[in-house]
């Protein structure tokens, strides 16, 4: 039986503010396949931030279980936690998060110097993982060089050079414009079909569309999960001078 890549169960999250306790997220059961390509949907307030956050081990839940590859991660110390996020998952944030004093490659470097990986072999994967995102010719250049649809790939290309089992993407298209939004949902799909597990969180109906799965939340309760029925083709939208090559990063 295939081990599910994420399994949530009765997965609660709440807070103090202004003197009242706040469910952020109510009792979430959700499961993750091996190359599932999610979509988490809904208003602001309805708790998929709180959910990716989650997800990601960048906070705690208050009740409830969360398996990762198998392992019940909620009850891991934090250093432990820590070390599965570098090893297991991958980020894309809205806002890049580049390095600014760091250049490309030196960027997507980062998890494999978390990792104790030697600089020789930091160097072969973070080069393999920008040529595999359609940017081995910006290798060197400083974030601020670079558009912001490149600063996003190079983003991209970070959080697969670990070769995690999961990419979470937190509006990922937010700070871009349309045509480069779809350029890098083009990537997340080429990266799905090659094989990589995505949860992306996004707050608009068409970016969801892209996905195969569509997960909806509302007041921090999972209303829905279905199959995209009719899944857009980011790439097919895009003229051919503007689609970006991708392979699987060694």
């Amino acid at each position: 039986m295939t081990i599910p890549v994420v399994r949530v169960e009765e997965l609660s999250k709440s807070y103090r503010a202004g003197g009242e306790t706040v469910r952020a997220l109510d009792r979430v059961t959700l499961e993750v396949a091996p190359g599932d390509f999610i979509a988490i949907m809904g208003p602001s307030g309805s708790g998929k931030s709180t959910l990716m956050n989650l997800l990601g081990l960048l906070d705690r839940p208050s009740s409830g279980i969360y398996r990762l590859d198998g392992d019940d991660v909620s009850r891991f110390g934090p250093d432990r936690q820590a070390a599965m996020r570098n090893l297991k998952l991958g980020f894309v944030f809205q806002s890049f998060n580049l390095l600014a004093r760091s250049t490309a490659i030196e960027n997507v470097e980062l998890p494999l110097v978390y990792a104790g990986i030697a600089a020789p072999e930091r160097r072969r994967r973070a080069s393999a993982a920008l040529g595999a995102v359609g940017l081995g010719h910006r290798r060197s250049h400083w974030p601020h060089q670079l558009s912001g649809g490149e600063q996003q790939r190079v983003a991209v290309a970070r959080a697969m050079v670990n070769d995690p089992r999961l990419i979470l993407a937190d509006e990922p298209t937010g700070a871009l414009d349309s045509r480069t939004g779809l350029a890098v949902l083009a990537l997340f799909q080429a990266l799905n079909q090659a094989g990589r597990t995505i949860v992306l969180v996004t707050h608009d109906a068409q970016i969801g569309r892209h996905a195969s799965r569509l997960v909806t939340l509302h007041d921090g309760r999972l209303i829905s999960d279905t199959v995209v029925a009719e899944r857009l083709d980011a790439a097919g939208e895009l003229a051919a001078g503007d689609r970006v090559p991708v392979s699987v990063a060694a």
